[in-house]
């Protein structure tokens, strides 16, 4: 099996017995490689010695009062983001089980969302092991990297945020009109011929998907939210993707990022879906929990709607953690 997704840092980590990931020294040091972190020339002695101690021990106790002590006040901020994430970590007893209290108990707001991002890439990175879709892996990198959608003949064009460089409009090709001339020249779009090639790409983000309705892209984001579901809350689900929602009194349903919620929630509480709200929703999905008996009983049996949005700028930023805090459990699960 071909590995992919080698800059999530897996091969770094640990597996615990039940296959949730466990943090290592390695993994650890890792973080102290940032930029944000390494002291400039200009540090104060207090910041250097921080650094070198805890490159040598990156589990040693660190004070606030160590960190109130630095000159700089970004190198305060940074540091003190970077000990709180990792505290979360090391308490363990897996990155499962720490990304699933960040959420459960709504205490990830101290956490920069690129160190949550990625967080979710690595655990998702395990979750996946042994798949050999493309269309389901690349799908799955819209859990942790934003999505830039734009509509061109009938497709429904999306890719990777990071790598547009600016919209060029009124150009032929497509990947031009979106991307620029720089970038088109180094994008392709995913198709059953060429979709192998995503392997060699996996660490790029360079391959676009075309989403639109009936195509593998949307089966395999499909996928790839049942295998996270199964991964982090031990719950066996089918997803499909659906173009209308047939059901006059929906009994849940899950906003998959922010915009889609606040569409969801103006839609449940009786409200008419504007037209530029209905514009921005891109994907529904249909989802049925059998017979789990967490599954708060006025939902048994009936299913689960998930809604995918963009804003305004058609920019695509999905939270996976919606996934696990917005479905109908009688009690939470215990990620592992």
């Amino acid at each position: 099996m071909t590995d992919f997704w080698v800059s999530s840092g897996h091969h770094l980590l640990d597996r615990a017995e039940g296959g949730g990931l466990v943090a290592t020294d390695e993994f650890l040091k890792a973080y102290l490689a940032r930029p944000e972190l390494v002291p400039p020339p200009e540090a104060c002695a207090a910041e250097r010695q921080l650094w070198a101690r805890l490159r040598i021990a990156p589990r040693d106790p660190v004070e606030p009062a160590e960190i109130a002590a630095l000159a700089d006040p970004d190198a305060r901020e940074n540091w003190a983001f970077m000990i709180g994430f990792r505290d979360r970590l090391i308490a363990g007893p897996t990155l499962e089980a720490a990304y699933g209290r960040l959420v459960l108990s709504r205490s990830a707001g101290g956490i920069p969302p690129l160190f949550l991002d990625q967080l979710v890439h690595v655990i998702l990175r395990n979750a996946l092991d042994g798949e050999a879709d493309p269309f389901v892996l690349r799908a799955a990198e819209m859990f942790f990297r934003p999505q830039r959608l734009t509509l061109h003949e009938g497709m429904l064009l999306v890719a990777d945020e990071e790598r547009v460089d600016g919209a060029v409009r009124d150009h032929a090709s497509p990947l031009v009109a979106m991307f620029g001339e720089a970038r088109a020249r180094e994008l392709d779009v995913m198709t059953e011929e060429n979709a192998a090639h995503w392997f060699h790409h996996s660490d790029a983000f360079d391959l676009v998907q075309d989403f639109r309705p009936g195509g593998p892209a949307r089966r395999g984001l499909a996928r790839a939210m049942e295998i996270w579901l199964r991964h982090m809350l031990a719950l066996e689900v089918r997803i499909e993707p659906v173009e209308r929602i047939e059901d006059e009194a929906w009994a849940w349903f899950v906003g998959l990022d922010q915009e889609a919620t606040r569409i969801g929630n103006a839609l449940w509480n009786g409200a008419a879906l504007a037209p530029q709200d209905a514009d921005r929703v891109v994907a529904l999905f249909r989802m049925d929990i059998p017979g789990d008996a967490r599954i708060l009983p006025k939902v048994a049996g009936r299913p689960v709607w998930l809604i995918l949005a963009t804003d305004g700028a058609r920019i695509l930023r999905m939270k996976p953690q919606n996934l696990i805090t917005g479905l109908p459990l009688a009690a939470e699960a215990d990620p592992n």
